[in-house]
């Protein structure tokens, strides 16, 4: 078993001002991201400009975390919500989904696409390469605030977290932030610098993502106050992941299927 690292969720405090890591996680994603993103569009030939880029990273950021908290009391805090509809401001106790902030960052990107007079899935395809980094900065910020955690085991990394009692569990945590942060990212961009067709990058990440969460649910402890929703096994994440691989699988075929026309320039960074 290994030691829990007992963090202190706020990483800065100045008086009555509190900065937590879960936040910092998500600022620190989104400026990788951007910071990549920039140097992307300093390549010669790329399509968009750095301002157009900063643009885009601004619109799906936005997106992306009004989307994940709206879809979080949507999704897993619908009754308590409606008792109390300010919760939904109280970032600092956590409480982001994923699924819904997939669903603003695409709003967000539509948007941007019809701006610009540009293909939405062009748009898709280069954002997907990014999100990645918000996942992994997003769950090592769920594993310093110690939730999330996965069911009991006796594997030799198996950890006791705060508040989960004192049996050792699975860090499901840290089993995301490696697969749908780490190595979801490695694969986008090996995928990405074989020029692939329009729409196979966004087809790619679904399909991977919503496989590796899938599958992670299965030692991931599903929120108490929702719990299995069939079998006894089948969770929330499971049931919204799976549309993506179905979706993930479709939007592959069809990239493959029609004459390629690859909108970004083959990345050589």
């Amino acid at each position: 078993m290994l030691p829990y690292p007992s963090i202190d969720p706020v990483a800065i405090s100045i008086g009555p001002l509190k900065i937590h890591w879960y936040g910092l996680m998500y600022v620190i994603g989104i400026g990788a991201a951007w910071w990549l993103a920039r140097r992307r569009a300093r390549e010669p030939g790329f399509q968009w400009t750095s301002a157009q880029v900063e643009d885009l990273v601004f619109y799906t950021a936005l997106g992306l975390l009004v989307g994940g908290r709206v879809g979080y009391m949507l999704f897993y805090s619908f009754p308590a919500f409606v008792q109390d509809p300010l919760m939904l401001f109280r970032v600092w106790e956590g409480g982001m989904a994923f699924h819904g902030g997939l669903l603003g960052a695409l709003a967000a990107m539509w948007v941007f696409a019809r701006r610009q007079k540009t293909s939405f899935f062009a748009v898709t395809d280069f954002v997907a390469r990014y999100v990645p980094i918000g996942l992994f900065t997003g769950r090592i910020g769920n594993f310093i605030n110690g939730e999330l955690w996965g069911k009991p085991t006796d594997l030799p990394w198996a950890m006791v977290f705060p508040d989960a009692g004192p049996e050792p569990r699975h860090p499901s945590q840290l089993y995301e932030a490696f697969l749908e942060g780490l190595v979801l990212f490695v694969a986008l961009h090996f995928f990405s610098r074989r020029s692939p067709p329009t729409m196979a990058v966004s087809g790619l990440f679904l399909l991977l993502y919503g496989l590796f969460r899938f599958a992670i649910e299965f030692v991931r402890l599903p929120d108490a106050h929702i719990g299995y929703l069939a079998f006894g096994w089948l969770t929330m994440g499971q049931a919204l992941s799976f549309p993506m691989i179905v979706l993930g699988i479709l939007f592959l075929l069809l990239a493959y299927r029609r004459p390629t026309t690859t909108v970004l320039s083959p990345d050589k960074s």
